[in-house]
């Protein structure tokens, strides 16, 4: 005899960045009687494995570039100075061990219900959570119910030996850093953890099938960024066709770790460590939604509307990243605000509006971009219809380095203006400070900013930024 179902008005399953978002304003500022179900760690991807763990080892390259730059600034700076990697990761681990916590005690404090567990839907309402605990199996059920498991980084699974490279989930696990790293893929996080790796001394070698990385990019982030990685020593392998077999040589970590990868053309190529950085895969597998009739595409990816809405009425699908904690509040005011003193009626309609949502690359240097491209731009609305401003220079931190330093780290900025009022409907920048500065132009681009908006703000001067708002 299946065991009763206990009811909630919300049941959440997956306590990543949007998950959680969704469970904190439902049970937090609604009263709904809220459970979240999570088989890993709390937090998610972005806390466990992804922008958190990234950022702080991001942080730590850094470093080791301004002890570099230290030098051109007359600081008598040794340059073998050693660096204890293991002991940087032991206090990583330690501050996503608090970060986990810290989620777990958010969810206590605002009344979130937690099970531990692997759920798979039974019905339309009702779910079967497998616990962690091995004490069995329990049932839940809800009127509104959902799905935030995010995904996991894949692996091919057409080349023998692929199970001898990492993913990034697996980077975050080196503690002995290997001597030669070979990274396969041209999206952010091949960018990224190349861009960390070769920072501390690791020979990077990056895999890619065409002539640039981040190709989803504009233009002028693609081939600056790719000519400052390759003008910096990392080994970028343009137009790649492909490894057909990966064969480990010697088992170990760091430098024990033999690999031979061999290409599609002949070519082989030894290294310590192979990272695949291809694509993600929906963690999907076990949740088992057609048992509800959730329509999914043939990736996996469960199929919802703007308002995170499945198929099936009552169930909702949204991603594990930060955008989805935006999109996981905007789902749960409207499920839950629209008769709520702190909410209203005006929530009933409440969704996250996925255009002008910035982003930043946290590469040497970082990379930050809101809205079209360029080409995307004149697609959109026609050559005659767009005005591009563009500058690129030297950043006054580089002042003191040698000419061939200098060139080595530019910063670059764009503007994609449309029509005769130049609204901007796409910025685009790269060089030191870039993140920081993106958050802020993004509040002024999402608010339709024109050229002449940018053009009345009063420069800060001596700064890099200043350079946005006085473009010619």
């Amino acid at each position: 005899m299946a065991p009763t179902a206990k009811s909630y008005d919300f049941i959440v399953i997956g306590g990543g960045s949007g998950g959680s978002g969704a469970a904190r304003r439902a049970s937090g500022w609604y009263g709904a009687k809220t459970l979240l179900i999570e088989n890993g760690k709390s937090g998610g991807t972005c806390v466990n494995v992804g922008c958190v763990p990234k950022k702080l080892t991001w942080n730590f390259a850094s470093i080791s570039e301004a002890l570099k730059d230290g030098v051109h600034y007359s600081y008598n700076i040794p340059g073998n100075i050693s660096f204890n990697f293991a002991d940087f990761k032991k206090k990583r681990d330690a501050n996503v061990k608090n970060l986990n916590n810290a989620y777990e005690r958010n969810w206590d404090r605002e009344g979130v219900d937690l099970v531990h567990g692997t759920a798979t839907f039974k019905g339309e309402r009702e779910l079967e959570v497998r616990l962690q605990d091995g004490s069995g199996t329990a049932r839940f059920t809800a009127p509104h119910i959902l799905i935030a498991t995010g995904g996991h980084p894949t692996k091919p699974q057409d080349i023998p030996g692929s199970e001898h490279g990492i993913t990034s989930d697996g980077f975050f696990d080196i503690a002995e850093l290997p001597k030669k790293m070979a990274f396969v893929g041209a999206g952010y996080i091949a960018v990224e953890l190349a861009g960390v790796m070769h920072a501390i001394g690791v020979e990077c070698h990056m895999y890619i099938r065409h002539g640039t990385f981040l190709r989803n990019f504009d233009p002028m982030i693609q081939e600056t960024l790719t000519k400052r990685y390759e003008d910096v020593g990392i080994h970028v392998h343009k137009n790649h066709k492909g490894f057909k077999e990966v064969i480990s040589l010697k088992e170990g970590v760091g430098l024990e770790k033999l690999l031979k990868l061999i290409g599609h053309d002949g070519e082989e190529f030894e290294c310590n460590e192979l990272l695949w950085a291809i694509g993600r895969t929906p963690e999907i597998e076990e949740l088992k939604p057609a048992n509800a009739g959730v329509k999914q595409k043939p990736s996996g990816h469960v199929i919802v509307d703007e308002y995170q809405n499945t198929n099936t009425h009552g169930i909702y699908a949204l991603g594990d990243t930060p955008v989805a904690i935006a999109a996981g509040r905007a789902l749960s005011n409207r499920l839950f605000g629209t008769t709520h003193p702190r909410g209203g009626p005006h929530l009933s309609h409440a969704k996250l509006d996925y255009n002008n949502i910035p982003t930043v690359v946290f590469a040497h240097p970082e990379v930050g971009t809101i809205g079209l491209t360029e080409p995307h731009a004149i697609a959109r609305f026609g050559a005659e219809n767009i005005k591009i401003y563009h500058t690129k220079f030297a950043a006054m931190y580089y002042d003191f380095h040698p000419a061939d330093e200098k060139a080595q780290n530019p910063t670059e900025y764009k503007l994609v203006c449309e029509g005769p009022e130049e609204r901007i409907v796409g910025m685009h920048i790269l060089g030191l400070g870039s993140s920081e500065m993106m958050q802020g132009f993004g509040v002024a681009v999402k608010m339709g900013a024109r050229k002449r908006d940018f053009d009345a703000c009063v420069a800060i001067h001596p700064t890099s930024a200043e350079e946005v708002v006085t473009m010619k």
